[in-house]
């Protein structure tokens, strides 16, 4: 059966969202845009590195689709570049298959990628999904503690002992669902299905997610004390950790 969808095109502030489409491929770029336009975004291209920035720097996308292999600069140094400008989500396009290329563009802040060659429809619905995690939601809003972190959801904004932490939005997504739901095991496909939204996809995504995080929340990331390794489990935060008991299971 075809998957139905119906985005929205809204972005964070309830408006048309603005994507940028990063890719040297003219035809992809071209029906990559034409799917987004028709499912509601406002959408910018460009085809290289210098001109992307040029284009964010002008127009503050709401999310960026971005080509991994681009001439001159690469999708990851744009990647870079943009996160250092503050956050934007961004879903990557690699037509490599290799885990490794993968896995480092979302170590550099991509929030999620897609593997060409891929369908537009599934391209519009990640889209869809990732800005859904960048809206706020009037009912959950209010601050959260623990640790020595303070996550303010409304603002999208976490300090750590008075000390504020550069978040991509699937790393405050995942922080902010740990916080809510202290002391219970998690495994890989739950945070997959209630962080992401996604029924199904690469788990390797919330491995990277874990350790990009706990790199930014942790004393020693090496020996995690918050979010611990649950053996043959997955994953669980545990705000009030004795050092004995997360040495035993980090």
């Amino acid at each position: 059966m075809q998957q139905s969808y119906e985005p929205t095109g809204a972005g964070p502030d309830g408006g048309a969202a603005r994507v940028l489409v990063v890719d040297d491929d003219p035809t992809v770029a071209e029906v990559v845009a034409g799917y987004l336009d028709r499912a509601g975004y406002r959408v910018d291209r460009a085809d290289d590195g210098p001109a992307a920035l040029a284009r964010a720097a002008a127009h503050r996308p709401d999310l960026v689709v971005l080509d991994l292999m681009l001439p001159g600069m690469d999708g990851l140094e744009v990647c870079r570049r943009m996160r250092e400008r503050g956050p934007v989500p961004v879903i990557m396009l690699t037509a490599r298959g290799d885990e490794d290329d993968r896995i480092l563009g979302l170590e550099v802040g991509a929030d999620d990628y897609v593997t060409k060659p891929f369908s537009p429809r599934e391209l519009v619905l990640r889209v869809e999904s990732v800005l859904r995690r960048a809206r706020p939601a009037t009912a959950r809003q209010r601050p959260l503690y623990a640790a020595g972190l303070n996550v303010d959801p409304a603002a999208r904004r976490v300090t750590r002992d008075g000390t504020e932490l550069a978040l991509t939005l699937r790393e405050f997504d995942l922080l902010v669902f740990f916080l809510r739901n202290p002391g219970r095991a998690y495994s890989r496909e739950d945070l997959m299905r209630e962080v992401w939204g996604w029924e199904f996809g690469d788990l390797s995504t919330v491995t990277v997610h874990i350790r990009r995080l706990r790199g930014k929340v942790e004393d020693d990331p090496a020996r995690p004390r918050l979010i611990q390794t649950v053996w043959g489990v997955g994953y669980r935060f545990e705000p009030t950790t004795t050092p004995e008991t997360a040495e035993r299971e980090a």
